[in-house]
């Protein structure tokens, strides 16, 4: 499941995308009235985003947010990973901490493989413009 910290990272990206937000650093404050979402919590996002590379950010006057990359550079996927983690349906294909001892024998991981790529597929086929009400 998709949590608000990955719903919310996604809506930051288009307001940025929006506003400049590819040229000019963007006040944390007015994204969050925009987009109706607590400051404090937006805080906590737009840290794990800087940390992510999905983000620049500058402090002090004229200071704010704004994308490392151009929007069509980014995919829905790589922001949710880096918010998410790996998008796993089960988590026997989450990584290498949860080796399955039934690997070798499971009748439903090909399935689940398969749903996995689909998912990965479908979100890393998507662009940040995709969702941009002003494509550009």
């Amino acid at each position: 499941m998709i949590t608000t910290k990955g719903r919310y990272a996604l809506r930051v990206m288009i307001d940025l995308a929006e506003n400049n937000g590819d040229e000019v650093y963007v006040p944390l404050k007015d994204i969050a009235e925009r987009q109706e979402i607590s400051k404090k919590y937006l805080e906590i996002i737009v840290k794990d985003m800087v940390q992510g590379d999905l983000l620049v950010g500058a402090s002090g006057k004229g200071g704010g947010y704004k994308l490392c990359r151009k929007p069509k550079d980014y995919s829905v996927g790589e922001i949710l990973e880096v918010m998410e983690g790996k998008l796993s349906s089960v988590s026997c294909l989450s990584g290498d901490f949860n080796d399955c001892p039934r690997k070798n024998s499971c009748h439903t991981l090909p399935m689940w493989t398969e749903y996995d790529n689909m998912v990965h597929d479908f979100f890393y086929g998507k662009k940040l413009t995709d969702l941009l009400h002003t494509k550009k």
